[in-house]
């Protein structure tokens, strides 16, 4: 058995410790404790804590090390509140970057508002879990300290869903977000309904109260409009589209992109979707939103023409990887948005640098790409004035962040 030293955490949640020389990575372990085990390769993965330190907690979470959900929920809040923030610093520093970092704020337990579950039958009836780590063996759950109470009531419809989409033999992925009307539900890798099936599926969907249920993303009932709401506005965005984590992050999104945006009269919306940004900036400008999706930015301009009191939103359908904004396009901008996915934005961003714009928010979900995008807008003479964390991801390696970017 070797004894190490566990001296930080590292990007994924894993202690790290060092072995003559080489970094060893050390699973539900803290800063600061000492920890013995079997190193293979470079991993500890069975160490015995022989000193916990005070930064160690109960885990609230009956199916911690069980589930691969969660990494961190044996640490103190605090720190790991602290060690999102340090991710963003140190992709910032490996491109030679610095700036005000913002304490991070962090979405509360039991906010999460989707899950990906899967679904099983067994002799007994059905269940629903997540992978382990690591593995694709299913742990089943009958509770989850990160996602919302209202996909938590929702277990025994989902579970009677299970039982008709799957035979003893498979299992089935279900997404569940929750709406203004109800569960919005997804279930695919499922056997193909009959008549009686989908009476049954129909029924469970009135009786738990579900929006919306699709089948092999195919609709089967819109019992409810499956709503989110977009500042003033409500949209229903088609199954499946990207959706902040949390409603509590969502909100603190939006207000600190608000705040950079100011009182711009025409700003544009980059890597749109819905609406996010898009709507609650429409009270004070005018906004063009500009994204890849048709359908997306549908159920957008619906939102926004059945909603009073909002200045013009133009929608343009816009594949910004293959076809990024120029700038004689950019021109009319006071001020752009972008939240690119986890890729980044290398194209847009570098038209961004050349162009006229003199203010530009930004969202990641991404340090790394986020860090390199930044250098590219550095160089090409704006300031990066701060970056605020919000952590939606609570116990994992996951962060967003805002920067807010201003032309010298």
């Amino acid at each position: 058995m070797t004894k190490i030293l566990i001296e930080k955490l590292g990007a994924k949640g894993d202690g790290i410790g060092m072995f003559k020389g080489a970094e060893v990575f050390v699973p539900y372990t803290v800063p600061g404790e000492q920890v013995e085990g079997e190193i293979v390769g470079e991993r500890m993965n069975e160490a015995r804590i022989l000193e916990p330190v005070a930064l160690r907690v109960k885990a609230p979470c009956s199916h911690f090390k069980t589930c691969g959900g969660c990494a961190t929920q044996h640490i103190d809040k605090a720190f790991l509140a602290d060690w999102k923030r340090d991710l963003v610093r140190d992709a910032l520093s490996k491109q030679g970057l610095e700036t005000e970092l913002r304490a991070t704020i962090t979405s509360p337990p039991q906010s999460r508002r989707r899950a990906v579950f899967k679904g099983k039958r067994t002799k007994a009836g059905a269940f629903l879990g997540f992978h382990a780590r690591g593995t694709s063996q299913v742990v089943p759950i009958n509770s989850c300290n990160l996602i919302h109470p209202d996909i938590s009531s929702g277990f025994l419809g989902l579970k009677a869903l299970v039982k008709i989409a799957t035979s003893r033999k498979s299992q089935v992925r279900i997404a569940v977000t929750t709406s203004l009307g109800g569960l919005d539900v997804s279930v695919n890798n499922a056997l193909s309904l009959n008549t009686a099936m989908q009476a049954q599926v129909v029924k469970i969907t009135h009786d738990h109260g579900f929006s919306r249920l699709l089948w092999n993303n195919e609709v089967v009932i819109e019992r409810m409009a499956a709503q989110q709401q977009f500042g003033a506005a409500r949209v229903t965005p088609p199954a499946g589209s990207f959706l902040q984590a949390t409603q509590n992050g969502e909100a603190m999104l939006v207000e600190t992109v608000q705040n950079i945006v100011g009182d711009a009269k025409k700003v544009a919306d980059l890597f749109s979707g819905c609406g996010t940004f898009t709507l609650p900036m429409a009270k004070n400008s005018e906004v063009a939103a500009f994204e890849s999706d048709g359908s997306m930015l549908k159920a957008l301009d619906k939102g926004w023409r059945t909603t009073v009191g909002l200045k013009k939103v133009e929608t343009i359908k816009r594949d910004l990887f293959q076809n990024p904004l120029r700038d004689d396009e950019l021109k009319p901008f006071d001020a752009v948005v972008i939240d690119p996915p986890r890729a980044g934005a290398r194209a847009q961003t570098e038209l961004l640098a050349a162009s006229s714009v003199n203010t530009i928010a930004f969202v990641s979900c991404y340090p790394a790409t986020f860090a390199r995008d930044a250098r590219i807008l550095l160089d090409g003479g704006f300031t990066l004035d701060w970056v605020q964390t919000v952590d939606q991801f609570l116990w994992s390696s996951h962060c967003e962040l805002v920067a807010q970017f201003k032309r010298i």
